[in-house]
């Protein structure tokens, strides 16, 4: 059994069918090992035992009538702490939202739901997803599985250390500037941020409405793209959903890339990059090389004023999302009022992190009157460039390839005092972000310490088949993703 919650969620399926596990037993194995671990992680906020033991029971039910059964019914999975899952708490990580008990379920939280995904629990993140290490949460800081002195980064930390160190098989978890893909890379993980529109946001805490979406945590390219599968597509509820087909994401797996293109981010290879990290990416670019890939190299000339303009539209957005943490409504409210004002600032005061505080202060200042023009109006124009960039580069490859990020995992408490340190390390991820396409990270190395690394695929808007297909073909041409922590 334990090395059954090593496995993948095709192989955990397989046992399933076969009989040879039940999947409560599969559950409460999970439980075992979150009781177990988990104290060394710091993955879990809160646990859903109920509801997932009875979830698995409907498996066990549908199994022993021989009823067919959807692909990743079954295998545990952890939600991250701002989707709403009703009837659990939803805290985002923050004080302010420490006691919020959700009364609806996220879009995605339903799907898993029709899809009998049973949910652990809900994992740790900064707060609000405002971070780059899970050392912004209210409650904890996360660890990473490789190494427990070290960050999983951020924001979905908690999603992607509790795949990482076996606490739950598939995971998801939000991606405004990077959150899926920073802790994928630095877990040794494959995480996949879709297309803007792809994946509801429906019952997601808000934190830059533009840029955030939710995406899966998986042990390997083909759970990734089940998992994508099962939460993609329309919702009424979302009016920035998009209303088309779901492909058959998991079909697109077919490793032929002979011809394909990739095109070679210059910008995101130069200075700035680790050593161990950029020997990683060159050889998983020759490793196209070998598969039939031709290589291109591609310049996007504006990516140096991703970090500028994205700081400038996330936490103006921020600003607006966040101004209904009041209070009055819901969540905490300061004991220590005299007047409504009073109450209004001194709640937000007790109620915010450093952050959250920072982050939407200098929102409100880029929206301000006098400076809206200068700021936020110039950032949403250079995002229009950036894009514009993109669109040039996917004219002549068919996926671009990076490091996820310069560098490998870094120690806890080494980032924290300087902000401006910690937003670079999204340099590689936050431009899918501002121009809306899909983006994923995989295992393809490791550095002379042994933490992980990972290599950033990037495609058009609506591309995952052909991103899913080409991280495929690299995964299973090397076994990058079949070394584990020794947690």
């Amino acid at each position: 059994m334990e090395e059954l919650i090593k496995q993948t969620a095709s192989q955990q399926r397989k046992a399933l069918l076969n009989k040879e596990v039940s999947a409560v037993e599969l559950i409460n194995e999970e439980y075992k090992r979150i009781e177990n671990i988990d104290a060394q992680i710091g993955a879990f906020n809160s646990l859903c035992k109920e509801q997932a033991l009875e979830t698995a029971k409907k498996v066990d039910e549908k199994i022993a009538k021989g009823e067919a059964l959807p692909p990743l019914a079954g295998i545990p999975l952890a939600l991250k702490d701002n989707i709403n899952l009703k009837g659990t708490k939803t805290t985002a990580s923050s004080k302010i939202l420490e006691n919020f008990v959700s009364p609806y379920d996220a879009t995605v939280s339903l799907k898993l739901k029709e899809n009998l995904i049973p949910v652990l629990g809900k994992v740790n993140l900064d707060e609000f997803a405002m971070g780059s290490s899970t050392e912004n949460s209210a409650f904890k800081i996360t660890r990473n599985p490789w190494d427990t002195n070290k960050v999983p980064g951020g924001s979905s930390g908690g999603s992607a250390a509790s795949v990482s160190g076996f606490e739950a098989t598939l995971a998801l978890g939000s991606d405004t500037g990077g959150s899926i893909r920073l802790p994928a890379s630095f877990c040794g993980i494959v995480g996949v941020k879709p297309t803007y529109g792809r994946v509801s946001r429906y019952g997601l805490i808000a934190f830059a409405s533009s840029l955030d979406q939710i995406g899966p945590f998986a042990r390997c390219v083909e759970d990734a793209a089940l998992l994508l599968e099962a939460i993609s597509g329309y919702d009424k509820h979302d009016s920035t959903s998009l209303n088309l087909p779901v492909p058959a994401y998991s079909k697109a797996l077919t490793k032929d890339i002979k011809g394909s293109k990739v095109g070679v981010i210059k910008e995101l290879l130069a200075q700035g990059v680790a050593p161990d990290v950029k020997n990683a990416v060159e050889a998983a670019i020759q490793k196209y090389k070998d598969l039939g890939a031709e290589i291109v190299e591609i310049s996007l000339p504006l990516l140096e004023h991703s970090i500028g303009v994205y700081y400038i539209l996330a936490t103006a957005e921020a600003s607006s999302n966040l101004a209904r943490y009041d209070g009055v409504k819901y969540g905490y409210r300061t004991q220590e009022a005299k007047n409504l004002l009073e109450m209004y600032t001194k709640t937000r005061a007790e109620g915010f992190g450093d952050e959250v505080k920072r982050r939407i202060m200098l929102g409100t200042y880029a929206l301000s009157a006098g400076y809206y023009d200068a700021y936020y109006k110039k950032a949403q124009q250079i995002r229009r460039l950036i894009k514009e960039d993109f669109d040039r580069a996917f004219e002549k490859v068919d996926i671009l390839v990076s490091p996820t990020c310069p560098n490998t995992a870094f120690e806890i408490g080494s980032k924290i005092s300087d902000p401006l340190s910690m937003y670079l390390t999204d340099i590689g991820t936050i431009s899918a972000n501002l121009a809306g396409i899909p983006g994923m990270s995989l295992p393809c190395g490791h550095d002379a310490d042994g933490m992980p690394i990972g290599l950033q695929i990037l495609a058009p808007a609506l591309g995952e088949e052909k991103m899913l297909n080409m991280a495929y073909a690299f995964e299973q041409a090397t076994d990058f993703h079949k070394k584990q922590p020794r947690i």
